[in-house]
């Protein structure tokens, strides 16, 4: 269950409910800054006297999930705020951008043409997990300070990957969104210090990951005081060799069902490909995903990171077209292209 407490309780008064939790051996922990408390799990012999902290108790929810500050029966829906750019709800929120900041002319070309097609949010990686350590690993400080000022140059928000918890401090005065790669899903230690971050968090799917396994990854957040979170799907490992991943388009049904927290898709990622780009944002869009991750790159056969499942300019508006005629189709409402837009 999760028990909201009332905005007006002292702290005297919390300790006494938790006191009394901890003298009927219940599990719990205290949320400070969302103000309830999680009790995960109650012996089926216990019965807790709650009605006499009515004055302390402002409600109380039943749940049956292991993730119950994510779960559908916490509420029914949940906006996050990406300073001011809203994902969740109606709305549907593009981000895209390089898989990898490699240059201020790169960056500042890929802004001017993002933020004169509509797109809200720039992505770019400063710094790149790589399986080989003699791949490109990003520009790192570098890079945040050039994604960073492209962004405010074009009025886009930046989403870019916090690796370690060393980073955190330096990713997060460069980003308005920290995303938490694949690898970095069931880093424990780094979803805690999320937990109490004040910006919002973007949770890529594990390459293994089951749902449940997601799902509480997102929940180690949340418990933290952090309820600022977007889950984002990004193709699972798989035994064939044709696809680099496999994009579960089914799980964004599945995540709406079990949880509030908003969803988008990488198609990137999900396909290894540019051909298949395209048609993953469609169908991801048509399943109900609140926005898209795309890698775009003015010259794709020059990529120093992942190049064959980026696309270029032009693949992108003939996707952008698409996609808002498949949104107005659904009634979602598309972010249409600025018109006079600043180029330099």
């Amino acid at each position: 269950m999760v028990i909201d407490l009332n905005k007006n309780v002292s702290r005297s008064e919390i300790n006494t409910l938790l006191l009394y939790l901890k003298n009927e051996q219940v599990q719990h922990t205290y949320v400070e800054r969302l103000n309830l408390i999680v009790v995960p799990k109650i012996k089926q012999d216990t019965e807790l006297q709650l009605a006499t902290f009515n004055h302390i108790i402002q409600h109380i929810t039943p749940t049956t999930k292991s993730y119950p500050l994510a779960s559908k029966e916490r509420k029914a829906s949940s906006l996050v705020n990406v300073d001011g750019v809203i994902i969740g709800g109606n709305n549907f929120v593009m981000m895209a951008g390089p898989c990898s900041v490699e240059s201020e002319e790169q960056i500042y070309q890929t802004a001017a043409f993002l933020s004169k097609n509509g797109v809200q949010v720039i992505r770019g990686g400063a710094y790149k997990p790589r399986t080989s350590p003699y791949s490109f690993q990003g520009l790192g400080l570098k890079g945040l300070q050039i994604l960073s000022e492209a962004a405010k140059t074009y009025n886009l928000k930046v989403v870019t990957e916090v690796m370690d918890v060393s980073l955190l401090d330096e990713v997060s005065a460069y980003s308005d969104m920290l995303q938490v790669g694949s690898r970095n899903m069931q880093n424990f230690h780094l979803l805690k210090a999320l937990g109490n971050s004040s910006k919002p968090v973007l949770l890529k799917r594990g390459m293994y990951a089951k749902v449940n396994e997601w799902l509480l990854a997102a929940e180690y957040i949340l418990s933290g005081g952090n309820e600022q979170v977007v889950m984002c799907e990004r193709g699972i490992r798989s035994f064939d060799s044709e696809s680099r991943n496999v994009m579960d388009i089914g799980v964004i049904p599945i995540i709406k069902e079990l949880s509030h927290l908003p969803i988008i898709a990488d198609p990137s990622h999900g396909s290894g490909l540019a051909s298949r780009v395209t048609p993953l944002s469609l169908a991801s869009a048509a399943a109900g995903a609140d926005g898209l991750l795309i890698e775009v790159h003015p010259n794709p056969s020059t990529a120093l990171s992942d190049k064959q499942q980026a696309i270029d300019f032009k693949q992108f508006e003939d996707l952008n077209t698409q996609l808002s005629d498949l949104l107005k189709a659904i009634g979602k409402p598309h972010q249409e292209p600025m018109l006079n837009v600043q180029t330099l």
